[in-house]
């Protein structure tokens, strides 16, 4: 029943960010894209970094099931409070001033980009295959500690489970910030220089520092400097996220929904096989070796900009 209910809690949470960046393509102008998607996914870090403070309490106190109840009340809530808030168009919305209005319509650039296209022949574009490949190596080093940091630091490095409660939540906590300020320092980068340049700096930068953190933090035997470098690592590597998901909507325009969601599925596909890989690479060569790997991907993910044009649109 769990793997039913988390297949199906995939379906309906996979759709989520690319429906997300069609909101944001409508609602704010084109140069300020990286601060809403910051925002969004810095907001998504945050929750991430509090969660065990919030979840492990609860599930020490009430049992794992009280967690599922709780974490699914408050989507139901979200749910119904969307639905009677949100509006497709700005033009829709009553608490709008005529000058905000009129500043989104001329700057958010939804220009459609051509006739309609297959999602076949969209996946031909190689500005999109480098956008995918790019993803999947930034979506390989999140899912990492999405998924194992927790028992990367118990099994691989001992620590324990009181110990890790105060210090899981670190690097959400520092990602939240890397998504907040990489999103930010990008839209001041495209106004001072250009769009192609301004997208791309930011995440070069930031995956890779993240890659030279992880790979020193896979060597090192001090788990204090391992836990602090993979922090900074994940803090450096989410600059990426709001970059990305900006640039799939300055080359998606009205198609931003199909491009951003191609982007997305290469991204989930690359950390479902990476995720089952940690465990064998784990097992068979020990816990550090897998991390190793995941520097060295992350870094090959900051080449990848160099490739990556946000000024090409499909």
């Amino acid at each position: 029943m769990l793997l039913v209910v988390r297949f199906l809690f995939g379906i309906g949470e996979a759709g989520a960010y690319p429906n997300i960046a069609i909101a944001l393509a409508k609602w704010f102008p084109a140069n300020e894209r990286g601060q809403a998607q910051a925002i969004i996914w810095g907001a998504s870090r945050l929750g991430a970094g509090l969660t065990p403070l919030v979840v492990i309490p609860i599930q020490q106190s009430y049992g794992w099931e009280a967690s599922f109840y709780v974490l699914g009340f408050v989507g139901v809530i979200w749910v119904i409070f969307w639905q009677f808030w949100h509006k497709e168009e700005p033009t829709e919305a009553k608490d709008i001033s005529a000058n905000e209005l009129k500043e989104i319509l001329a700057k958010r650039q939804l220009d459609n980009h051509g006739a309609k296209t297959s999602i076949f022949k969209l996946l031909q574009n190689k500005n999109l295959g480098y956008l995918m490949a790019m993803y999947a190596c930034y979506a390989t080093g999140v899912y990492f500690f999405q998924t194992w940091l927790p028992k990367y630091l118990q099994q691989g490095r001992g620590v324990s489970e009181n110990e890790l409660k105060l210090i899981g939540s670190a690097p959400f906590l520092l990602a939240a910030l890397g998504c907040f300020l990489g999103g930010f320092f990008s839209d001041i980068a495209v106004k001072k220089y250009d769009k192609k340049w301004g997208r791309r700096i930011v995440p070069i930068i930031g995956l890779g520092i993240s890659g030279i953190c992880l790979i020193i933090s896979a060597l090192t035997i001090n788990n204090t400097v391992a836990i602090i470098l993979l922090s900074l690592g994940m803090a450096f590597m989410d600059v990426t996220a709001p970059v990305a998901w900006a640039v799939s909507m300055d080359i998606g325009g009205t198609r931003s929904g199909s491009i951003s969601g191609a982007m997305n599925s290469a991204g989930l596909l690359a950390a479902y096989f990476s995720t089952v890989s940690f465990g064998y690479l784990a097992t068979n060569f020990g816990y550090n070796f897998p991390v190793l790997l995941l520097g060295i991907i992350v870094m090959i993910g900051a080449f990848l900009w160099l490739k990556i044009n946000p000024e090409e649109t499909i």
